[in-house]
């Protein structure tokens, strides 16, 4: 489909676009992922009736913009948050070219990496509700739309929402950067994890991290983690700390809420051994997703860290 004739089409007979090939149906959506009579109650909205003023992006693109929603893709949210740390990459992935304001007509593209080439997907913007919910990832900022929009077109990339349900972080994080990833077992770790970190930090790469929970997906402990989910590694820094060093991991869950009770969180009395200046450009004390944690506890809670960028 080519996303400027299409457009142009549209425009040009005053209509917006429908999209034959991953309609509003629930089709679309899949047949296991929702009992049938709930799979019959969704609806479709544009985010024009949705909202008065929509914009794809408001104020720049943040991991903080994203809200996971009903469906268990926290693999490609993880992956996704991490994206947005990195511009040059997420330029392949999110077009600048289109919105809610110049040129609207109901169509929007996005790139994925599939097989060795860029393939472009182009999608209508009508978003799964059940119930008045978003079905789907939903922006923290009720008229910012450019999370929903692009998990749909990855959804029709895979098929259907359905196909969303559960995946791999290291698959996600190819398929938004063509890059090499390589993954880390936490149980054995390199003896060199911390290094490997920071380095990984320093040369722009993405990066995950899960939890195991073969048995028992999305159970939050009473720690904070979530068992059997994926996160995004945002950070990783060594700071003055008491006499000595401390190696810290910033990580993000893609609830968007949801926090490492442990050491190292948010309010945890060792931020009161940390100089105020280092503090304040380190801490973000809000209930949004995102954390610290020491390197010690990240290989205890965690099983597996996956990195990935444009070279091994």
């Amino acid at each position: 489909q080519d996303f400027n004739h299409l457009r142009a089409s549209c425009l040009s007979q005053g209509l917006l676009f429908e999209d034959a090939t991953f309609p509003a149906h629930v089709s679309s959506i899949g047949p296991k992922l929702l009992p049938e009579d709930k799979l019959h109650q969704i609806r479709w909205r544009r985010p024009t009736e949705l909202q008065r003023n929509p914009y794809l992006i408001v104020d720049g693109v943040s991991r903080f913009d994203i809200m996971q929603g009903e469906i268990g893709d926290c693999w490609m949210l993880a992956a996704l948050g991490s994206l947005t740390l990195q511009k040059d990459f997420l330029e392949n992935v999110l077009p600048r070219d289109q919105g809610f304001q110049d040129d609207y007509a109901g169509i929007f593209h996005f790139r994925f990496w599939q097989c060795g080439d860029w393939v472009e997907v182009v999608i209508d913007d009508r978003l799964p509700f059940l119930n008045g919910r978003y079905l789907s990832v939903h922006p923290r900022t009720s008229n910012e739309f450019w999370p929903s929009l692009l998990e749909k077109a990855y959804a029709k990339l895979r098929g259907s929402y359905q196909n969303l349900h559960g995946g791999y972080l290291s698959d996600a994080l190819v398929d938004f950067t063509g890059g090499a990833q390589v993954q880390f077992s936490l149980k054995d770790p390199p003896p060199d994890l911390e290094e490997i970190l920071k380095a990984a930090v320093k040369s722009r790469c993405l990066m995950g991290c899960s939890t195991s929970g073969q048995l028992r997906r999305n159970i939050e402990l009473r720690n904070g983690i979530v068992q059997g989910h994926a996160y995004t590694v945002t950070g990783a820094v060594k700071i003055p700390y008491k006499n000595g060093w401390k190696h810290i991991i910033r990580i993000w869950n893609p609830w968007g809420h949801g926090e490492w009770k442990g050491p190292w969180s948010d309010n945890s009395p060792q931020w009161d051994h940390v100089e105020p200046t280092c503090k304040e450009e380190l801490l973000r004390n809000k209930d949004d997703g995102e954390f610290w944690m020491s390197c010690e506890n990240f290989q205890e809670q965690f099983s597996w860290l996956y990195v990935c960028n444009s070279t091994p």
